[in-house]
């Protein structure tokens, strides 16, 4: 499974993502441009010492990461696009291990010829008047459910203590 971040614009987001993604053994394809310099100290800050740990594939363009899609071996597995526009409630939807769960820029989302592409398009349902959760709040809502219905594959065994922890 994999995290794909459309034109991020708040470096502590992508740095949280990215931590996110080094817990979970995500990789993670970031598309460019994004809303500040990579390496921004409030993107290593987020991120802590996790970055190192991620495998991460920046792409120049949209365009440069539909080309990389399409040639990745094993092919690339579908694209969920996560959204506030979406017909079906991501706990509805069945994922399946080599999706690319895709999370918008935080300022504008993605432009329609991103939405267009999706191979599948989901939302978390909120209460009425309320916009929309925080970027790395609602990968982190739609990547636990995905990597719960998918196994958690890339996990390891967890062990517990005699005390349970």
């Amino acid at each position: 499974m994999r995290l794909a971040l459309y034109q991020p614009d708040i470096p502590q987001n992508t740095g949280t993502l990215l931590r996110l993604a080094a817990c979970f053994g995500l990789a993670v394809d970031l598309i460019e441009p994004c809303g500040f310099i990579f390496d921004d100290r409030r993107l290593r800050r987020a991120g802590m010492d996790y970055l190192e740990g991620v495998d991460l594939t920046r792409h120049s363009s949209w365009e440069a990461y539909c080309q990389q899609r399409s040639t990745r071996r094993p092919p690339g597995g579908r694209l969920i696009l996560l959204t506030t526009r979406a017909p079906d409630r991501y706990t509805n939807f069945t994922f399946q291990a080599g999706d690319s769960l895709m999370v918008g820029s935080e300022g504008s989302g993605v432009p329609p010829t991103v939405h267009e592409a999706a191979d599948a398009r989901v939302t978390i349902p909120m209460r009425p008047g309320f916009r929309s959760l925080n970027v790395a709040v609602a990968a982190a809502m739609v990547i636990g459910e995905a990597l719960r219905q998918t196994g958690f594959p890339a996990q390891p065994t967890i062990t517990t203590n005699e005390h349970g922890l």
